[in-house]
């Protein structure tokens, strides 16, 4: 009995006991495939929703004025020209004997630059220093003559009042004395006609000798020894017509084309501001020389001519300028320029009106501008932008507001 009372409560269920703790692994492995789902949802909203920033160029928009200068009424670009240029040639045709010049080189008034062969020219001069000897002997000769016929004229005429000759005889011997002095001065006038023959023959050895008209820098060697130069071309096309070019650089001046509307803009001994596209940074006072009184028909273009103050070795022929006409001190101060000025390139229209985008932050927001004038390469701006901001140069069609640009290394922020 008592050993049936102890198995039975080996068999009955301890309910104070704690269970054992349930097992936690197969939430952690739930946790982690939501975190992996989570994930790969995150990533592909970013992959579709982000759209890749669109490569652009920008420029800043600038104030019309600045620095208290005066304000330009006008801008307009050409080229650096020089007044006194000159392809220097040979005066006869001939073969190059000798060239003494080379690019870059200054040479002074009257230095030799070149030498033609002289054989011709050496030529002419002996043979016309024969003819001049021949007309001297020619004098001398009539000369010893009518000394002969003089003397028997005046022996005759003593005969003749004796009545020991006939008068016809002493007739004949006069005239005979007065058809050597005929001889006599065409014999003189022969020999000066030698003399000035010897003076074209050394002018013609002169010509074999190319100097220079005026001081300059050669920018251009045309011929070599050994080649046939000529004025005319006359040996075809393998003759040069030069030996070389020389430019006077203290001629150099600015020659610009203006449109037919602004040119009423312009005036004699107005300043101007110029500025080489070789160096943007340099500010070359300048002023107004003359306007041409004659228009381009083909570009309605009126020629401005501009005189540089300043003279440096950096300006040379044919660069690039651009220049801008300023406003006299007194005009400056009575008018204000308003709005600001940027690039033609950055203006676009959309929805039938111009408008710039203005690079914010790495987004571009698109603004409604208020255009006023044209300046050349820029365009003034009345409103809609303000100094200091940047804008997108050629802004693709696609380009609409809101959307992420990266700007392109070397154009402004």
């Amino acid at each position: 009995m008592n050993a049936s009372a102890e198995l039975l409560k080996e068999l009955r269920i301890d309910r104070s006991a704690r269970p054992p703790p349930p097992s936690r692994r197969g939430l952690w492995i739930a946790l982690a495939v939501v975190l992996v789902l989570l994930l790969l949802a995150g990533g592909a909203w970013f992959a579709l929703g982000q759209t890749k920033p669109v490569d652009v160029r920008t420029a800043p928009v600038k104030a019309m004025s600045s620095d208290g200068a005066s304000a330009s009424v006008l801008d307009a670009t050409g080229y650096v020209v020089a007044r006194r240029i000159a392809t220097v040639s040979a005066q006869i045709t001939g073969r190059v004997e000798e060239v003494m010049i080379e690019e870059g080189q200054r040479v002074e008034e009257g230095q030799v630059l070149a030498r033609l062969d002289p054989i011709n020219a050496d030529a002419e001069r002996n043979l016309a220093q024969s003819q001049l000897a021949s007309s001297q002997s020619q004098v001398e000769n009539v000369q010893a003559q009518l000394t002969r016929a003089e003397a028997e004229a005046r022996r005759l005429d003593a005969l003749v009042a004796e009545q020991l000759v006939s008068r016809s005889q002493y007739d004949q011997q006069v005239a005979d004395r007065d058809a050597l002095r005929a001889q006599l001065q065409t014999a003189r006038r022969n020999v000066q006609v030698a003399r000035d023959q010897l003076k074209i023959s050394t002018i013609g050895k002169d010509y074999t000798v190319v100097r220079a008209p005026f001081a300059g820098i050669i920018t251009a060697k045309s011929a070599q020894p050994g080649e046939i130069v000529s004025p005319l071309s006359a040996g075809g096309g393998f003759t040069r017509t030069g030996i070389g070019t020389i430019v006077d650089m203290d001629s150099l001046e600015v020659e610009v084309d203006v449109g037919e509307a602004y040119i009423g803009r312009v005036q004699p001994k107005m300043p101007v501001e110029a500025t080489l596209n070789a160096y943007p940074d340099w500010k070359i006072p300048a002023d107004v020389i003359a306007v041409i009184p004659t228009a381009d028909r083909g570009k309605a273009t009126v020629k401005v001519r501009i005189a540089l103050k300043v003279k440096d070795p950096r300006i040379v022929p044919e660069m690039g300028v651009n220049v801008s006409f300023l406003e006299t001190e007194s005009k400056a101060q009575a008018t204000q320029p308003q709005g600001v000025r940027v690039p033609v390139a950055a203006i676009t229209e959309r929805d039938g009106a111009q408008a710039a985008f203005v690079v914010v932050d790495d987004k571009v927001q698109q603004r409604t501008l208020k255009p006023g004038a044209t300046l050349a390469n820029d365009r003034q701006i009345l409103g809609g932008l303000q100094a200091g901001e940047t804008v997108v140069l050629d802004p693709p069609p696609t380009l609409k507001d809101g959307d992420a640009v990266a700007p392109a290394a070397g154009t402004s922020p």
